[in-house]
């Protein structure tokens, strides 16, 4: 049976529309955010298309010690918390450990578990216990079966606000691969949302950065949909070549509209 859940007078699951979580990587500037948030969002209100708007406050995992991480929590929360003032949008942002959740869950409406801890229990735990959603990145080290049990931690709370994004699976060195089959095996636990830039990113492939290939994003993120997925994750940029994170893997904002249309279409035939 599929999963659903509100928040934010959006559904997601349950055969409800199409959610989109998109925004730049990582917040680059005091402005861009806010700048990014309105124009994913006149996109998003033209299409009809619930909408979520993500940005990191620090890329705690980057490849290297010198690459661009972010402005940090409280310069970073404070951001995303006047993107959230001016434009009304719900925010997802990502978080590194326990300390933070509790900061993160005054302006975040779904707090975001990074895939390489989508096991840690304490995690899962304490995000849950705030009673946000609760959206867990997928690991890639994990089968999609195996996201039952991060599933069941975080629901040991009691909140039922959880779902599940795909990002692929470590496929050899420096790549990964996305098993659609996953997708609807993970929605017996919880709404699945597919992460379509991430999946095609090629982690550490430049050495001491990570490569990517966006027009592979627009083909899975194609492809995840026709499988019946509750939820499209984005990275967007207006410029992705001068982007401070994650450039190679995300979707330019010129192209949004004309992918999230065929998107759209997709969904409904499958519907």
């Amino acid at each position: 049976m599929d999963k659903s859940f509100d928040f934010n007078g959006i559904t997601l699951g349950g055969g409800a529309p199409l959610v989109l979580l998109a925004g730049p990587c990582v917040i680059e500037s005091p402005e861009h955010p806010l700048k990014m948030a309105r124009a994913i969002s006149e996109i998003t209100m033209r299409l009809g298309i619930p909408y979520v708007f993500k940005a990191s406050y620090d890329k705690a995992n980057r490849s290297s010690v010198t690459n661009f991480r972010g402005p940090g929590l409280k310069d970073g929360l404070a951001i995303l918390k006047s993107v959230k003032d001016e434009t009304g949008l719900p925010i997802v942002t990502d978080f590194h450990g326990v300390e933070e959740i509790a900061a993160v869950a005054e302006v975040a409406d779904i707090l975001q578990v990074p895939a390489f801890l989508s096991r840690q229990t304490d995690i899962l735990v304490e995000a849950a216990k705030t009673n946000k959603v609760v959206n867990i990145k997928k690991g890639q080290f994990l089968a999609p079966w195996d996201m039952k049990n991060a599933v069941a931690k975080a629901a040991s709370t009691g909140n039922d606000k959880i779902c599940i994004t795909e990002r692929g699976a470590s496929f050899g060195y420096n790549n990964l691969v996305s098993d659609m089959r996953g997708l609807p095996l993970m929605r017996d636990f919880a709404p699945v949302i597919f992460d379509a830039t991430h999946s095609a990113q090629l982690p550490g492939g430049q050495g001491s950065c990570s490569g990517g290939d966006s027009a592979m994003a627009e083909v899975l993120a194609r492809a995840a949909v026709a499988a019946g997925i509750d939820g499209i994750f984005l990275e967007v940029h207006d410029d992705p070549a001068s982007a401070l994170c994650d450039g190679p893997n995300m979707i330019a904002l010129d192209r949004l509209e004309g992918l999230l249309t065929t998107l759209l279409k997709i969904n409904d035939a499958v519907k």
